[in-house]
This record gives C-alpha cells, structure tokens and sequence, in this order.
C-alpha cells in the first residue's frame, strides 16, 4: 500500500538485525532509506540493496552524531522519520558467553523442579566501564540522534520519532542491570520529548521488543526453549514482528499517537 511513501527514513544501527528489517520493510513501503551504521561499508551495502544511502557514525559520540546529520543534509533537505535502533547486548567481545548462559540455563532448570536457587550478584562484575557504554550507546545515542533530527523536522512542523527500548526496560530482569537501565530511560525520554514537540506536529513513540531472534541475542540460544514455553504465543519473536510495529508508528496510521510505547512480545510480559 505504499504507506511511507515519499518519506524519508534514517535507521541507526541498521546494516543487519533489526535495524536492517525496518529499512527493508520501510523502502517496500515507499520510504527512501537512509541507514546508519559504525561501518560505512556495512552500511552501504544494506542501503544500496534497498535503493538507499549508507552514513557512518557512532552514536554514542555527539560529533560524530553531528557529522552524520550534515551528510544526511547533503543526501535530503528533509527528514519525516527517524528510528533510534542502535544498541548493544552487553556480551560483545566476553570469552565466557557460552559459561554464562549454561549457567543460566541450569538454575532455570533446577528453579523449575522446585528447587530454590540462589542468582549471582551479577552487578558486582558490572565494571564502570561496562555501565557508561551501555548508557552512552542506547541513552546518550537516543538523544544526540533525537536532538539532530529536531533540528531539521522543527522547522518543517511535522515528524516521527521512533526509540527502540525493551520489555526489559518495562518490565526488567537481574543479571541486566545496565540494560534495562538504559531502556527504561529511553522510554522516560520518549515520553518527555513528546510534549516537548507535540505543538510541532513530531510525534515521538518506542517500541519495546519482546524476546526476538537476531544476532545480538544468538548467545542466548540454549535459553531460547525455556522462553518459548513463557510465551503464551508459543514462540520467539522474529525482525519483522518489530519491524512492522516501526512502520506502523512511522505512518500516518498513528498520526493520533505519541509519548506510547507498544510492546510486540507475544504474551511474555503478562506470563510472568
């Protein structure tokens, strides 16, 4: 139905997973794609398979931010949406990924025969380093990416935002202390920038994904059956299930919506 067409749409984080199923499911609808990513090459390739434009930048480094929008100025004189996708999972790089998820999987197991378990303090490994990327990369990129596009959807009186949080920052989870920190934040800041840009027809939503398969939540594989039996629907989601959710928010459909986050889950907030 062409629901985003002649609609201009940046995704950061988008050269694969989420991100990259939210431009294609945009450029079918009509959207020109604009996809952001560290790698400009990785970046590129995603866009170009979409008929779009590739720009670099790490999201979490406010020049950088800068640097991108002045190329996306150089490509469009307008930006109607904008998703903030970028993130990371917290595993990235760690040698003790497969331990930890055994682990997991063996209290899961022993809690469900009845038995009582006690968790690790997993906050006491949570180094200061570890804590400020994972706010820099999902909080500070969420606002130095919002206040850029502002800067260009202000002065054309329209826009929509869309902040990609979790159902871990809804309902949050131990062992994820800075994840779900920075993702109930990012929900705080959807709901404040709304009214701040309400009287200026921008809408600003989240959505906040359940469990979905995608690279970043590979490690967690051996987890995935117990998650699936905690899911009403009986399955783990997949990309699309969130990029759908993206176009509905970036469309005129929710032209009547903002400061809302939905939550495509299948039944595991309610099952807990």
């Amino acid at each position: 139905m062409k629901r985003l067409a002649g609609k201009t749409a940046l995704i950061t984080g988008a050269a694969r997973g989420l991100g990259a199923a939210m431009a294609r499911r945009f450029a079918e609808e009509g959207a020109r794609v604009i996809v952001n990513d560290l790698s400009l090459d990785a970046a590129r390739a995603t866009a170009r398979s979409l008929g779009g434009e590739g720009v670099a930048a790490n999201v979490a480094d406010s020049n950088a931010v800068a640097a991108m929008f002045r190329d996306v100025a150089r490509i469009t004189d307008r930006l109607d949406i904008l998703v903030n996708n970028a993130g990371i999972g917290g595993l990235e790089g760690r040698n003790d990924v497969d331990q930890r998820v055994n682990e997991l999987v063996e209290r899961a197991a022993a809690a469900a025969r009845g038995e009582k378990v006690l968790g690790p303090l997993a906050i006491l490994e949570v180094t200061d380093a570890d804590w400020r990327k994972m706010q820099s990369v999902h909080v500070d990129g969420t606002f130095f990416c919002s206040r850029e596009a502002i800067r260009i959807m202000g002065p054309q009186m329209s826009g929509s935002i869309v902040n990609l949080g979790s159902i871990m920052g809804t309902f949050g989870r131990g062992g994820g202390t800075a994840y779900c920190t920075a993702k109930a934040a990012i929900l705080g800041f959807t709901r404040a920038l709304a009214h701040e840009v309400a009287d200026r027809n921008i809408r600003v939503n989240a959505i906040a994904p359940g469990w979905i398969a995608t690279d970043m939540t590979a490690p967690l594989k051996p987890f995935f059956p117990l998650l699936t039996a905690q899911t009403p629907m009986g399955r783990i989601g997949e990309p699309d299930d969130i990029a759908w959710a993206a176009v509905y928010l970036a469309s005129a459909e929710s032209d009547w919506m903002t400061g809302q986050v939905i939550s495509p889950n299948g039944g595991w907030h309610m099952s807990q």
